[in-house]
């Protein structure tokens, strides 16, 4: 444990962040599995209309610095071509 004052404010501010950083890709991952399961159940019409949402959800994270732009395009565009998949 830390001895000095500013050390241990950062410990705190550090565990403050990991918990929210973890509840923000906690949710992007579920909303991620609810998509690929519409997909799966081959439910085009309500994946199509879940895809925004999960597009909305991922920028969101990117907005709070949880992901970097390329890795939520990466994210984004791996569920398009499975979205796109769908015949």
């Amino acid at each position: 444990m830390p001895n000095i004052k500013s050390a241990k404010k950062r410990v705190l501010v550090t565990e403050k962040k990991t918990a929210r950083n973890k509840a923000i890709k906690s949710e992007v991952k579920t909303e991620v599995k609810k998509f690929l399961a519409l997909v799966n159940s081959g439910d085009k019409a309500a994946a199509t209309a879940k895809f925004p949402e999960v597009c909305s959800v991922i920028d969101g994270a990117v907005g709070k610095g949880v992901y970097k732009k390329n890795t939520a395009a990466n994210k984004k565009s791996g569920l398009a071509k499975k979205l796109n998949a769908m015949a």
